[in-house]
């Protein structure tokens, strides 16, 4: 039987160039995001590469969407990845934390935080069935302290915890829990977070590729509970 991933934020961007990477891998995918029209665009395109494709638009962010996602994937009957990539950046552009409007910060925080743990138990015993993975997306902002940046840092620095501590309480599970820093790349959030700057520096999501190819070849026990860049110059699992 295939293996099945799960990937939120997948109409573009790094879940776009994830969700093409697991459909050449032999994956079938559940396929989520805010935006209709790109989503089904892509579901058409990876079928056609014989991947079995559930495109399920909505916002990860609500409960309701949330509850829905779930049942949905749990109705697939496997799943072997869950990758927690949607991401909520915040206002632009970035207020200073000390301005920082509230409400925002409870968004950010219910996209980037609540919305991964609340997938993660939703999932849990599917995943223990599969001996599966969970990766969280994080950001080097979670570890910066850079000015502007600290609503959506703060948010990733509360992923990367909750990351490690899935990996503790359920490694007696089989569940591998990882979070990876996938670092700068030239999509529409970073545009974002830049408005009217040039990004055409960055590297596309596509220079990620490497790093997936060799991280989901390692053996899960080994490398639950660790935080990766996968744009650095090696990787190395951890002794």
């Amino acid at each position: 039987m295939k293996r099945r991933a799960l990937i939120t934020g997948a109409s573009r961007g790094l879940g776009e160039a994830l969700a093409r990477f697991l459909a050449t891998d032999g994956f079938d995918l559940v396929l989520t995001a805010r935006r209709a029209p790109p989503l089904e665009a892509l579901a058409t395109e990876l079928r056609a590469l014989g991947a079995d494709v559930l495109a399920l638009s909505g916002d990860v962010g609500t409960p309701a969407h949330r509850r829905e996602l779930i049942a949905r994937a749990v109705g697939e009957g496997r799943v072997d990845l869950l990758v927690n990539n949607a991401s909520e950046l915040g206002p632009s552009p970035l207020p200073p934390l000390v301005n920082y409007p509230l409400e925002e910060l409870v968004h950010v925080y219910e996209v980037n935080v609540v919305a991964p743990i609340a997938l993660v138990q939703g999932l849990r015993t599917r995943l223990a069935e599969s001996r599966g993975w969970v990766v969280n997306i994080s950001s080097d902002a979670a570890l910066g302290g850079y000015a502007g940046w600290g609503g959506y840092g703060a948010s990733k620095a509360a992923l990367d915890l909750a990351s490690l501590t899935l990996a503790h309480e359920l490694a007696p599970e089989g569940i591998t829990v990882v979070s990876v820093d996938p670092g700068d790349m030239r999509t529409a959030m970073h545009q974002a977070a830049y408005p009217g700057q040039d990004i055409s520096d960055r590297p596309l999501p596509e220079a990620t590729l490497p790093f997936w190819a060799w991280l989901l070849h390692q053996e899960g026990s080994r490398v639950s509970g660790h935080r990766f860049q996968a744009q650095a110059e090696r990787w190395e699992v951890p002794a």
